[in-house]
C-alpha cells in the first residue's frame, strides 16, 4: 500500500490540473462574454460596460440592465460559447494537421544547416563569387539572380534562396515526379545566362515543352530527335565523326555505341572490348577519309573491304592499320564475333531515319559545338529508353558540346563567361558518358556547369560501376536529394552523412520519498534513414562541400511569376506534337486503297 504522503501528493496534482483546466476555460470565456456583450449593447443601442469579464460572465444583467433578455443571452453566453468551441476546434485541427504532416520532425531535424551553415550558397555571397568568376559582372552595379547562380530551392520555412554557384557542378537524384524537371530542370533552363544543354528521354508535357519558346526567345533552338520523340521536322545534322580524326577522338565515339549497348560490369570482357576496337578503327578510317558514319556499316558487313586499310595507311596510321589488318586475317570464328558485336553495337545506323540526323544535308544547317558553345543558343538531344545506337549518338553529341565548351575556355583565359548549362536528365538512360565522373573533376572550373538528374544512386552504379558512381558523387560539389529514395543502404548513408545530435531526455521514477525527475544527454541521428525515404514531395536535402546538410522547399516553376504564360507556350509545343504525330501515324488513302 503506497504510503499517505504519495497520496496527498497526487491528489494535490490532481486539484492543480483540474484548477488550471478550469481557468483555461473560465478566462477566455469571460472576456469573450465582456466583449460580445459590448458589441450586441452597442448593435441594440446601450451604452458600453466597463471592464467586468467575470461579472459579463455571471450577471450580464448587472452591466447591460437595459438589454433584453435575448439580447443578452446572445451576446453574453451563445456567441462567446459558439466562438470558444471554434477556437479549440481550430487548435486541435491544426495540431492534428502539424502532428501527421511532421510536427515531430522539428525535434528530429534541430542540427540541420541554418543560414550562417550555408553562408557561402546565399545571395550576398553568390553574388561576390559571381563577380570574381565572370570578368563581364566585375563592374557591373546591379547583378540580376539568375547571372549569380542557379537557384536550388528556399531554406525549408524561409524565403531565404538557395544557390549554387556557376562553378559548382552537380548531381540530382529524384525520384519520378518529386520535382526533378518542375523544380530543377526547367527553372535553371529558363534563368540560364548562355547556352544551355538539355537531355531527355520525354518531350510532351517536360522540360522541352515549358523552355522551347522562352529558349528560343534568347538565342537558336536546335533539337536532336532521331527516334522522332517530339515528332520535330529534322532542321539540323550533326557529323559525329568530326572529333573522331584521331585515335582518342575514335575511341571516345566508340565508347559510347559500347556503353549505350551494355551495362559497366559487362564492359571488360573480350567480346565487348575487341568490338569496340574494331568500331575505333573503323570510325577513325571514315572520319580521315570524310566519308559518312553510314559508311562504317558497309565496312562492318564485309570484313575484307580493304578501303579502311587502306585509308588508315594513307594516313599514317600504319599501327591501327595492322591491328586491323590482324582482326581481319585472324581465326574467322573469333573475326565472325568480333565483327557481330560490333554490328550490334552500331545497328542504329542502318535505320534511314536515324542516320539523316548524322550524315549531310544540303539544305539543312549543320550543327557546329564549337559554335554552339559561344552563343545563347539551346540543344535539345532526345531518345527513347533503351534507344541503344541512338541514345549512343545522343551522349556522343553531348561529350562533343562538352569538350567543345572545355576548349573554348581554354582559349577565353580557362572560363566560359557565360557559363553553358548542361542538364543531363536521365542520363542513365540516355545519356551514357563512360568518363563522366572524371569528367566532374574539372568542368566546373570552365564554367561548364553540369546537372546529372538519376533517379536513384542504383542507377548511376549500374552505368558507372560502383567505383565511377562513388567517383562522381565525391566530385559532384553540390549533391540534391528528393524524395521516394528507396533504397535502405543509400538513405541509411545519407543519414551518417548528415550526422547526429545531441538530444535531451527526461525522466521520471516514483519511489518512497516521492518523484524524482532525472535528465540526460545522448546522441541521436539528426535525420534517420525512414525519414529521409519519407521526405514529402516539393522538399530536398542538399549536400554542398563543407557545409552542413540543408533541407530545402523546392520553387516549382508552375508557382512562380509568370507562369501562366509559360504554361500556355508548353500546351501549345505540346498540343503541337500531338498533331504531329497523329499526322504522321494517320492512315493514307492508299492504306484505305490497299485495304479495300
Amino acid at each position: 500500500m503506497p504510503p499517505a504522503s504519495a497520496n496527498n501528493s497526487d491528489g494535490y496534482d490532481i486539484a492543480f490540473r483540474l484548477l488550471m483546466g478550469v481557468l483555461a476555460v473560465v478566462v477566455p470565456l469571460s472576456h469573450l462574454a465582456w466583449l460580445s456583450g459590448n458589441i450586441t449593447a452597442c448593435l441594440t443601442g446601450h451604452a458600453w460596460a466597463s471592464y467586468q469579464p467575470t461579472t459579463a460572465l455571471l450577471h450580464p444583467d448587472q452591466l447591460w440592465p437595459k438589454a433584453g433578455e435575448t439580447s443578452l443571452l446572445i451576446g453574453a453566453r451563445v456567441i462567446p460559447v459558439t466562438v470558444l468551441l471554434a477556437l479549440v476546434a481550430t487548435a486541435g485541427l491544426l495540431w492534428a494537421r502539424h502532428k501527421n504532416n511532421g510536427g515531430g520532425r522539428k525535434k528530429k531535424i534541430t542540427g540541420m544547416a541554418k543560414l550562417k551553415d550555408i553562408e557561402p550558397l546565399m545571395a550576398e555571397a553568390i553574388t561576390d563569387k559571381a563577380r570574381s568568376l565572370r570578368p563581364s559582372l566585375k563592374t557591373a552595379k546591379h547583378i540580376d539572380a539568375r547571372d549569380t547562380g542557379i537557384l536550388l530551392g528556399n531554406l525549408q520555412g524561409t524565403r531565404h534562396e538557395v544557390r549554387m554557384g556557376y562553378e559548382d557542378v552537380a548531381v540530382a537524384i529524384m525520384a519520378p515526379r518529386s520535382g526533378k524537371t518542375t523544380s530543377l530542370a526547367i527553372p535553371s533552363i529558363l534563368n540560364a545566362p548562355g547556352p544551355v544543354l538539355l537531355t531527355s528521354n520525354k518531350a510532351a508535357g517536360d522540360a522541352y515543352t515549358a523552355t522551347l519558346d522562352a529558349r528560343a526567345a534568347v538565342g537558336r533552338v536546335w533539337s536532336m530527335d532521331p527516334q522522332q520523340i517530339a515528332h520535330a521536322a529534322r532542321e539540323m545534322w550533326w557529323n559525329p565523326l568530326a572529333d573522331a580524326k584521331t585515335l582518342d577522338g575514335a575511341g571516345r565515339l566508340a565508347g559510347h555505341f559500347l556503353a549505350a549497348s551494355v551495362d559497366a560490369s559487362q564492359q571488360g570482357d573480350f567480346w565487348s572490348k575487341a568490338g569496340s576496337n574494331i568500331l575505333s578503327q573503323l570510325f577513325l578510317a571514315a572520319a580521315l577519309d570524310e566519308r559518312p558514319i553510314t559508311d562504317v556499316m558497309q565496312w562492318l558487313a564485309f570484313p575484307a573491304d580493304r578501303t579502311p586499310l587502306d585509308i588508315l595507311r594513307d594516313h599514317d596510321f600504319t599501327a591501327v592499320a595492322a591491328q586491323l589488318k590482324g582482326t581481319v586475317e585472324g581465326p574467322p570464328e573469333t573475326r565472325d564475333g568480333i565483327y557481330e558485336t560490333a554490328r550490334q553495337y552500331a545497328a542504329a545506323l542502318l535505320n534511314s531515319e536515324i542516320a539523316a540526323w548524322i550524315t549531310p544535308q544540303e539544305d539543312i544547317p549543320e550543327f557546329r559545338p564549337a559554335e554552339f558553345v559561344t552563343s545563347t543558343d539551346t540543344l535539345y538531344l532526345l531518345s527513347k529508353d533503351g534507344g541503344g545506337g541512338a541514345s549512343a549518338l545522343i551522349a556522343a553529341c553531348a561529350d562533343s558540346v562538352m569538350r567543345a565548351a572545355t576548349a573554348q575556355a581554354e582559349r577565353a583565359g580557362g572560363r566560359l563567361d557565360p557559363p553553358m548549362l548542361a542538364i543531363l536528365d536521365e542520363a542513365a538512360n540516355v545519356c551514357k558518358i563512360s568518363d563522366l565522373p572524371d569528367l566532374y573533376s574539372h568542368l566546373g572550373s570552365r564554367g561548364i556547369i553540369p546537372i546529372t538528374i538519376l533517379q536513384s544512386y542504383r542507377q548511376g552504379q549500374k552505368v558507372w560501376g560502383d567505383a565511377g558512381m562513388d567517383a562522381m558523387w565525391s566530385a559532384a560539389t553540390v549533391k540534391v536529394i528528393g524524395s521516394g529514395i528507396d533504397d535502405p543502404d543509400f538513405a541509411d548513408k545519407l543519414s551518417r552523412l548528415i550526422g547526429d545530435h545531441d538530444v535531451e531526455t527526461t525522466s521520471t521514477s516514483t519511489s518512497e520519498s516521492g518523484k524524482s525527475t532525472s535528465v540526460s544527454m545522448r546522441q541521436e541521428r539528426i535525420l534517420p534513414a525512414d525519414e529521409i525515404r519519407a521526405l514529402p514531395k516539393g522538399t530536398a536535402l542538399v549536400f554542398a562541400t563543407g557545409m552542413r546538410a540543408a533541407m530545402l522547399d523546392l520553387r516549382p516553376w508552375y508557382l512562380e511569376p509568370g507562369a501562366d504564360e509559360l504554361a500556355a507556350a508548353s500546351a501549345r509545343a505540346s498540343k503541337a506534337i500531338t498533331a504531329r504525330a497523329i499526322t504522321k501515324h494517320a492512315p493514307s488513302q492508299a492504306d484505305f486503297g490497299s485495304a479495300a
